[in-house]
């Protein structure tokens, strides 16, 4: 199947960078559903110029091999680009994968499209959306409080 080169999930739909999934992770405002986690903040400004939402993927090694990681990736991917028009414009979303496979054939594609736009209409859909928490209210310290997530294993 071809996509339409506007329906296309360029670079520009894509969070990339090491600081724009961080600041999604430090906005802290997210849902889970089943094996996604879906965390999500405003765009940075210079960002969103094109006023679009964005999405970034991360799937751990602990989820699979290279070939059951891929296969999540690509199939986010391939949700989000057809549900990308119900979103909320200038948000940041960042998906993360917890366990299992990802669901096979076009019912799984489904499945995995309605559950994006319900874990974005959770979160954008919150009274105080889009306000950075105060960092360090909650007890915990460190890269911790600022929102970032935990690492496991080895930390030299």
């Amino acid at each position: 199947m071809v996509t339409p080169r506007d329906e296309r999930l360029t670079k520009a739909r894509r969070v990339r960078r090491a600081t724009d999934f961080a600041r999604a992770y430090r906005y802290r405002w997210s849902a889970a559903e089943g094996p996604l986690v879906l965390y999500a903040g405003p765009a940075e400004v210079a960002a969103s110029d094109t006023s679009e939402a964005r999405i970034g993927v991360s799937v751990s090694r602990r989820i699979g091999n290279a070939v059951v990681r891929n296969r999540w990736k690509r199939r986010l991917r391939e949700a989000f680009r057809v549900v990308r028009p119900r979103l909320a414009a200038g948000n940041d979303y960042v998906v993360v994968v917890r366990s299992g496979l990802p669901p096979r054939g076009t019912h799984g594609a489904k499945q995995i499209e309605e559950s994006l736009v319900r874990l974005a209409a959770r979160v954008t859909g919150r009274p105080q959306y889009g306000q950075m928490p105060c960092s360090g209210d909650d007890g915990r310290s460190g890269d911790v409080a600022r929102g970032a997530p935990r690492r496991r294993g080895r930390t030299t």
